[in-house]
């Protein structure tokens, strides 16, 4: 265990006096890659239904005690600065249904060190909620569009109206929430037959469209492997309308959207294949539930209870310690070949 012996962090001023950090050396895990990038889920709960996210039925939702206050989610973010984390996400279930949500983001982003603060929403309350995120400091967001039939999106969702998540993209655009990117889930029998269609939002708007293998996550495992469509088919799905993909050169190693761009287009168009052609090699993340659990891999069960150290007092030194173990036993990738599925969350408890 000396190896993740804590040292205390001394915090500088700049000559305006605000608070900064000193050198930092970067956080890696046993197989050499840097963790810089924490996904924090505010909240388990959604107000939307998606088949690939949550069962129809039967869904637990955290009691409220159980979840992360806003001081102790807090403390772990500023923890995790004085570790290198550079960029933050905030995800859920739905991080806008997330009480002072404007307040948290603004408290984050005034955080010496962080770099970015992005959201994944589903936009419904972005008319609302956009000027003051934009005024908090957040820099873009994420979007989720399945499908362009408001009926399809209402099957679903379970209920959600499509027309609400364009007037929450407009929203983002106007108050400069960008670049855009827009994530689709690909499920073989609900919306697979629309990649070109929703690809071919990128012709005329600068945004990126992310096509996601559906990933076996607890609560949908049936649904998962039923109905994947592996990227592969979908890129030849656009390509047979639009022509062929070109590779965008600057693609970023760390970023699980390998991107392309169809002939003459003002954006761009991106794959998540965790399933089919896994990017664990340039993994760069770790996970903050809403209850405090560090996750370590997305498809793998194992965590670190950072709530319980918490709330039994745990010094800042030993919480710091307790993440960098964390980050040590990252595995190197998810298992899903091996047969490994990782039961007892879903995709909403988890945070995407």
């Amino acid at each position: 265990m000396a190896l993740f012996i804590d040292e205390p962090v001394t915090r500088v001023a700049d000559p305006a006096g605000k608070p900064t950090l000193p050198t930092i050396k970067p956080t890696v895990d046993r197989f050499g890659r840097r963790i810089d990038y924490l996904r924090i889920s505010l909240t388990d709960r959604c107000n939307l239904r998606c088949v690939y996210c949550m069962p129809a039925t039967g869904m637990h939702f955290a009691p409220k005690d159980e979840l992360l206050t806003d001081e102790e989610l807090l403390r772990l973010v500023a923890l995790t600065t004085e570790l290198g984390f550079r960029k933050f996400r905030l995800t859920g279930g739905e991080p806008t249904v997330r009480p002072n949500l404007p307040e948290l983001v603004a408290a984050i982003r005034a955080l010496p060190g962080v770099e970015e603060v992005a959201m994944t929403t589903n936009a419904l309350l972005l008319p609302k909620l956009a000027p003051r995120l934009a005024a908090a400091g957040l820099d873009r967001v994420n979007i989720s569009i399945d499908t362009l039939d408001p009926d399809r999106f209402r099957r679903i969702t379970r209920g959600g109206e499509l027309r609400k998540v364009f007037d929450g993209i407009r929203a983002a655009e106007e108050h400069g929430l960008a670049p855009i990117k827009l994530n689709a889930v690909v499920v073989r029998g609900f919306n697979d037959h629309e990649v070109a269609d929703l690809a071919g939002l990128t012709l005329d708007h600068p945004w990126q469209m992310r096509f996601i293998e559906i990933m076996p996550l607890d609560g949908v495992f049936d649904v998962a492997r039923e109905r994947l469509v592996p990227s592969a088919e979908s890129r030849a799905l656009i390509a047979a309308r639009w022509g062929p993909l070109t590779p965008e050169a600057s693609h970023d190693p760390a970023d699980p959207a390998r991107p392309y761009r169809l002939p003459g287009a003002a954006g761009t168009v991106g794959f998540i294949s965790s399933v089919t052609e896994n990017f664990c090699a340039g993994c760069n993340r770790l996970r903050l539930t809403s209850e405090g659990k560090l996750r370590l891999c997305l498809l793998r069960s194992d965590e670190l209870d950072l709530r319980a150290l918490l709330r039994a007092g745990a010094t800042d030194g030993e919480l710091r310690a307790a993440v960098r173990a964390g980050v040590w036993r990252k595995p190197w990738g998810h298992g899903l070949k091996d047969g490994l599925l990782p039961v007892g969350r879903g995709m909403s408890q988890i945070g995407g």
